[in-house]
């Protein structure tokens, strides 16, 4: 696997595929910066080299040129973060990219206009994809946000750098952490898998089966089981086309001697709301009109002392509707044993939106071993899938 190690930038230009592609409010500034403060130890590394970065990024899902999607409007925020005055080509192609490209002096970084705005770039169109290779020595594809997809700058532009093609530090650290999950990870494995559906999952537990010993189940997906072992649920969310998949699933486990964790109680409500009538209820005894909507006290204690046994925890998906605080306490005692299995030398790794984003409304960023940037592409190698712009350096 060649990284951004196995290169010395000195006198080169770097092309590096970075995502950019970050939350902006009505005035148009970042409101969170954390893939901009992660692509940065690959763009020092250069410039310390005695390299210049020509980055390019998409932003958005824009239909053609949308101002409101435009990469100039993060200019000022990279360069503060990277520490370097970022120049800004109005486009990504063409006379003011290339312009802005040969007038590029070592030491310095030029960020490219959204690649978006080029219907080639998603069609992953070979000629689009060779006018952006001009523009870099070396190609450093530091993107896992959009690996899985076989875009222009992600998969196809490789193509043109058959000996000078590398991971960049972020995207080296995520094949890693999820190598160390899937392939390498001391045992015991657990799998935490929360969030809503199990037909969102079903894929990963298929794959993951094979490489963990304990697989927690929490969040919405919990009823679907619960229901299929004959338990009363209420209103609580539930896949009544999933029920015999749910058996399927236990049976497997069973077969590849992995034990599966549900919850035992929960916390209960008349209304999904955050100040509706709760209370705490055997999860296999919901009345009618009422439903669950996080784990509740006993069911906490009961996965704090799996996760405390566990050497390697992966954790993708909330235990509750951690959105509105009142069923957020489950979310938060699971982020809190993790956080203690780490400090006791655990490796954990944290991956997919609604995780990623309850480990950060709850300030577990820096207390586990590593937290994706990735949704989709997270998924998807848990999945056991090839991503694209993986296999393109690989190759």
């Amino acid at each position: 696997m060649k990284t951004l190690n196995d290169f010395n930038f000195n006198g080169k230009k770097a092309l590096i595929r970075v995502d950019f592609n970050v939350p902006l409010n009505d005035k148009f500034q970042v409101t969170d910066d954390t893939r901009i403060k992660a692509a940065k130890p690959t763009i020092i590394k250069i410039l310390e080299d005695g390299g210049s970065c020509v980055l390019m990024s998409h932003l958005g899902r824009p239909k053609g040129f949308q101002e409101e999607f435009s990469l100039r409007h993060i200019v000022k925020k990279v360069s503060e973060i990277i520490g370097v005055e970022v120049k800004f080509a109005g486009n990504c192609i063409g006379e003011e990219a290339e312009k802005a490209v040969t007038g590029l002096d070592n030491g310095e970084v030029l960020l490219l206009e959204n690649l978006r705005f080029h219907e080639e770039e998603k069609l992953g169109d070979e000629n689009f994809a060779a006018q952006l290779a001009k523009y870099g020595d070396i190609y450093v594809n530091d993107a896992f946000g959009t690996a899985h997809r076989a875009h222009a700058s992600t998969a196809i532009i490789a193509q043109n750098f058959p000996e000078k093609k590398c991971f960049g530090l972020l995207l080296a650290k995520e094949i890693e952490s999820i190598a160390k999950v899937m392939e390498t990870g001391e045992k015991p494995v657990t799998a935490v898998l929360g969030g809503a559906k199990v037909s969102s999952k079903i894929t990963i537990i298929d794959n993951i089966l094979n490489k963990i010993d304990h697989l927690i189940i929490g969040g919405g997906m919990t009823f679907t089981f619960i229901k299929a072992q004959g338990g009363s649920i209420g209103n609580s969310l539930v896949e009544d086309d999933k029920l015999d998949l749910a058996k399927e699933i236990m049976a497997e486990a069973k077969a590849k001697n992995v034990t599966i964790h549900l919850p035992v109680d929960s916390v209960i409500a008349d209304a999904f709301a955050n100040d509706a009538n709760t209370k705490v209820e055997d999860v296999t005894k919901i009345p009618d009109d009422w439903m669950g909507l996080d784990a509740g006290p006993a069911t906490q204690a009961k996965f704090a002392e799996v996760i405390a046994q566990s050497k390697t925890i992966l954790w993708n998906g909330p235990l509750g509707v951690f959105e509105m605080p009142t069923f957020a306490k489950g979310t938060i005692a699971l982020g809190d044993a993790i956080a203690e299995a780490t400090k006791k030398g655990a490796f954990s790794l944290v991956g997919g939106g609604d995780s990623v984003a309850a480990v950060k409304q709850f300030g577990f960023e820096s207390k586990v071993s590593y937290v994706s940037t990735g949704g989709g592409a997270m998924l998807e190698s848990l999945e056991g899938k090839t991503l694209p712009g993986i296999a393109a350096i690989l190759e």
